[in-house]
């Protein structure tokens, strides 16, 4: 009675793994919790906005707009346009955004809507970096595609390597995933990669679908983004600067906002279009308030400043205390530590049992590719909170390994 696309091809979510591996073991019980494993940031969402969210109270009996309220929208549009340089009055409201519940419904949402039943004579395919976020792989097995994970290995910088993939395998894809900054490994994809990538895509009618929701979250300079990058490699003097791209973003780490549920997709007009005939089927409209507290959380440009130093911090702790152990380097962006540890289970295990840290196995993050999974001997440590915690963990995490 269920889709065997759930129940077989997608195996337990890596948290579930990490509870099972975790279940039998006993931590110390005179030393406090201090979960690394999770990426949910930990500083308060701005005040303005909360105070936004407990005073439209009106709005709370009225179906909200499926395809987001005008001044969010336009919101969404001029914070792209100051964000990455991009001409005014290029992105139109009503054709080149689309609010989404966080950016995990938008980068689900692309596989769906981009996958045909066929592609080049076969069963379609879509790719995604592997290392990866689930929400990709989710996408690509329930639309009835064929996953394709492409390593990601330090040895390419920590990105995939989409132009090794041969003629035939480009001839079959519809959508490529790609995350910039990446999860975990927080590698950054350079304008040039951007561009060859999107040439490929459009070369084969492929959608590039890219999560830029770390795009706020870097540690040197601001990581370039796939809109400005189209707009290099435009062809069709800015009629149709965006063919074939999607980008998508999120308020939950800019703006310490992962509950609120709010981002959007932004690109190719025609697969923003999509977007929102999947979400007036299936997709929860954004209440109100959460719109409009959005809308002002996208205008206000102080308090990413914050939340960034915030992150800068933490990384210089993890400099401090790991610099010449387990590979450690400091990630272009995202919030992440990606550690060399040998055995990332063992490691977790021993870090569970004998200082109380959760962290994540990096194999849980991977599929075998070859029989082999590639990021066995990693962890994923998210730096995301406060300065103190962050330092007795990571403290916590060189003692014990």
């Amino acid at each position: 009675m269920f889709n065997p696309r759930l129940t077989e091809t997608l195996t337990d979510f890596p948290f579930a793994r990490l509870n099972a591996l975790l279940a039998p073991i006993a931590p110390p019980e005179n030393v406090a919790l201090i979960n690394m494993s999770v990426g949910e940031p930990q500083g308060a969402m701005p005040a303005f906005a909360r105070q936004i969210v407990n005073d439209e109270i009106d709005g709370w009996n009225r179906y909200p707009p499926n395809g987001g309220l005008p001044d969010l929208n336009a919101a969404i549009c001029e914070w792209l346009t100051r964000r990455y340089r991009l001409p005014a009055g290029l992105l139109d409201p009503t054709q080149h955004v689309h609010p989404t519940a966080g950016s995990k419904e938008g980068v689900y949402i692309i596989a769906t809507v981009a996958t045909p039943q066929q592609k080049g004579g076969a069963k379609p395919i879509v790719a995604l970096p592997n290392p990866f976020y689930q929400a990709y792989l989710g996408g690509a097995v329930l639309s009835g595609a064929e996953p394709l994970l492409v390593n990601a290995p330090a040895s390419n910088g920590f990105l995939p390597d989409y132009e090794s993939l041969d003629e035939a395998t480009w001839k079959r894809l519809t959508v490529v995933y790609l995350c910039s900054p990446a999860n975990p490994q927080g590698a950054i994809a350079g304008k040039d990669y951007l561009k060859t990538l999107l040439r490929l895509c459009r070369k084969h009618d492929a959608v590039l679908a890219v999560d830029e929701c770390y795009a706020e979250i870097y540690t040197g300079d601001a990581p370039p983004g796939a809109l400005e990058a189209a707009l290099e490699i435009d062809e069709t003097g800015g009629k149709d600067p965006f063919r074939n791209l999607a980008v998508f973003h999120s308020l939950s780490k800019r703006s310490n906002a992962a509950g609120l549920r709010s981002g959007f997709a932004a690109g190719d007009p025609k697969l923003v279009a999509m977007i929102l005939r999947w979400r007036t089927y299936g997709g929860p409209q954004i209440p109100f308030a959460v719109q409009k507290a959005s809308a002002a959380l996208w205008r206000e440009e102080t308090h990413p400043l914050a939340t960034r130093e915030w992150y800068r911090r933490n990384f210089r702790i993890a400099e401090q205390i790991l610099h010449n152990r387990f590979g450690y380097y400091t990630p272009g962006g995202g919030f992440f530590l990606w550690l060399d540890v040998g055995d990332g289970e063992e490691a977790t295990r021993r870090l569970w049992r004998e200082a109380h840290v959760k962290v994540l196995p990096g194999a849980y993050a991977c599929r075998e590719t070859h029989g082999i999974n590639t990021a066995e001997r990693y962890i994923r440590v998210a730096l995301v909170h406060d300065e103190k915690t962050t330092r007795e963990g990571l403290s916590r995490l060189a003692s014990v390994l």
